[in-house]
């Protein structure tokens, strides 16, 4: 089947470009994708190179990451399902993860790819109410929600997230609705800004924002989100953290060599500190977070600053990567929401 995508062919190299994808089987469902939403983090690292898959780092030796379909999410409309498809029609609205493409790396593996051919597994309906493309980014959402989830929280409890990008904003909204008070700590102040809503925001500095954190809040912190990778951060929070709190490892972080782990674990362990590894995602998850977007308990929408017809996502890489506006969520527009299929 003849596809287009957005392919990394190279170290920060973009295309929109022909593709193919292999021909529909009878578990399969073809989706015409009217918008995408870029994975700034995860993409970033894998257009610079850095990972082979989702949680493995490129080291020197191993094959060359490319070309790569960049991308796990989308939205559109079914185009045909498969003889064994029953729980999908025509011109139903569907959420679907990953697609099947053939002559690339990882080739089970691509987002940003119309027509799309997706396991039935990999899709899921939308309720109606809500524009679409307030779901296109669900995959990602559904990591913050996973995020501000996992630990035990009492109506009052002060939670820190640590980053401003998407996971920590759905990390700190999931917080907020569940009764902590939450604080943010990131680098971006339009950033913050969108969160101020839901708590209260710090910006990091040199201390990675914890003396403000620790003027701001006057009480031991409960939980603490870390989504940019920063071990420092980590750290630099763990004399605000009460005794027994709980810590969300989201972050990717980058091969620094051989790690004793009972040393690297000896000062959180003197505070009895629980962690999460916070990682992929379930079906479960998937449909606990759409039906939370469903219900207005967690804005998609408001977290998007930018949108691009997908010939021009290029463009939206170069604005990523150039940090020269202020970037938070980045949607792709497909020619079929445009009415050109």
């Amino acid at each position: 089947m003849d596809s287009r995508a957005v392919v990394f062919t190279g170290p920060n190299t973009v295309k929109f470009q022909p593709i193919t994808s292999p021909d529909p089987g009878p578990d399969d469902v073809v989706v015409d994708v009217h918008h995408s939403w870029i994975s700034n983090g995860t993409e970033g690292s894998f257009l610079r190179g850095e990972r082979l898959s989702g949680d493995v780092a490129w080291k020197p030796g191993d094959p060359a990451p490319f070309p790569r379909v960049a991308g796990y999410q989308k939205v559109g409309k079914v185009r045909q399902v498969g003889s064994a498809v029953s729980r999908f029609k025509p011109g139903d609205w569907v959420f679907a993860s990953m697609s099947r493409v053939t002559g690339t790396i990882e080739n089970q593996f691509a987002g940003h790819v119309s027509p799309a051919v997706c396991s039935q597994g990999a899709v899921m309906l939308l309720p109606a109410g809500l524009d679409p493309v307030a779901y296109s980014g669900l995959v990602l959402t559904q990591v913050g929600f996973n995020c501000g989830s996992r630990s035990p929280v009492a109506p009052g409890s002060t939670a820190v997230v640590i980053g401003d990008g998407l996971v920590g904003q759905w990390a700190g909204q999931t917080l907020s609705q569940r009764g902590a008070r939450v604080v943010m700590v990131g680098r971006h102040p339009e950033r913050l800004a969108r969160f101020a809503r839901y708590g209260d925001t710090e910006l990091a500095r040199e201390d990675h924002g914890v003396a403000g954190v620790r003027a701001a809040v006057k009480a031991p912190v409960q939980v603490l989100v870390e989504t940019v990778g920063s071990a420092d951060a980590l750290r630099a929070h763990l004399p605000l953290m009460a005794r027994g709190g709980h810590m969300v490892i989201a972050g990717f972080y980058r091969p620094s060599g051989s790690v004793n782990l009972q040393s690297a674990l000896e000062c959180f362990r003197n505070y009895e500190i629980s962690f999460d590894l916070a990682s992929g995602a379930t079906a479960a998850r998937l449909e606990e977070t759409l039906a939370w977007v469903a219900a207005g308990r967690l804005d998609t929408l408001g977290c998007i600053t930018h949108r691009f017809p997908v010939e021009r996502a290029t463009e939206a890489w170069e604005l990523i990567a150039a940090k020269r506006d202020a970037v938070l969520g980045v949607v792709l527009d497909w020619p079929a929401a445009r009415g050109n299929t």
